[in-house]
């Protein structure tokens, strides 16, 4: 599947935020976007001065979205059409979907120091979920799968940075998580008070109503 392989600072600029694309850099002065805040490209600064329609700023919601979490179009639409599909309100649907993402709960219970990272480690195998080796990303959690890192990889150096930076950090309330032993459950589907990405999904909702 293609994949979006260009500086991510460039899609934090052109959001006009940051997406927290790239872990620690983000926090840091070196970050981009508080260098430069104007969209990337030629004419970046000019486009800070025109207005942005009613469907501009649901585009760019939706384009935030999917460029948080690392979903493509079409795949971002599926999951658009599965929370339709489901009770309540489709908005946080969508929300609780992306969430579930094997690759989100990896980075939410501090085993990867993004979600571009934690992807990788899903793909290289070295995840288990009830035992078992998982290596697809987009793979969804259910309530009481226990999520583990593969024994063989525990002792590799990059897990034992993320394990330490991760002892500072709560992971949201529907997870539990054991940094130490690189173990996690789910405890809970996502609500929408735990998620703390800066969406308006109700902007989505509309963008794909027209």
């Amino acid at each position: 599947m293609a994949r979006y392989t260009e500086a991510v600072c460039r899609l934090c600029r052109r959001e006009g935020t940051k997406l927290y694309l790239k872990s620690d850099r983000c926090y840091s002065d070196k970050c981009s976007i508080s260098k430069r805040q104007y969209a990337p490209g030629q004419h970046g600064q000019g486009q800070q001065r025109k207005k942005v329609s009613e469907y501009g700023l649901q585009l760019r919601e939706k384009q935030k979205a999917r460029r948080i979490y690392g979903i493509l179009e079409r795949q971002f639409h599926n999951y658009f059409v599965e929370a339709e599909r489901q009770k309540g309100i489709t908005g946080e649907n969508l929300l609780s979907l992306l969430e579930r993402r094997l690759d989100n709960v990896i980075y939410r219970l501090g085993f990867a120091s993004s979600r571009a990272e934690a992807r990788q480690l899903v793909r290289h195998g070295h995840i288990k979920v009830k035992g078992r080796k998982v290596n697809i990303p987009s793979y969804l959690v259910r309530v009481g799968d226990e999520i583990s890192v593969k024994d063989t990889s525990k002792s590799s150096p990059k897990f034992k940075e993320n394990a330490e930076a991760a002892a500072h950090k709560t992971p949201p309330a529907w997870l539990e998580a054991v940094v130490e032993n690189f173990t996690g459950r789910v405890v809970a589907l996502p609500q929408r008070e735990d998620i703390d990405v800066a969406i308006q999904e109700h902007l989505i909702v509309e963008l794909y109503s027209r």
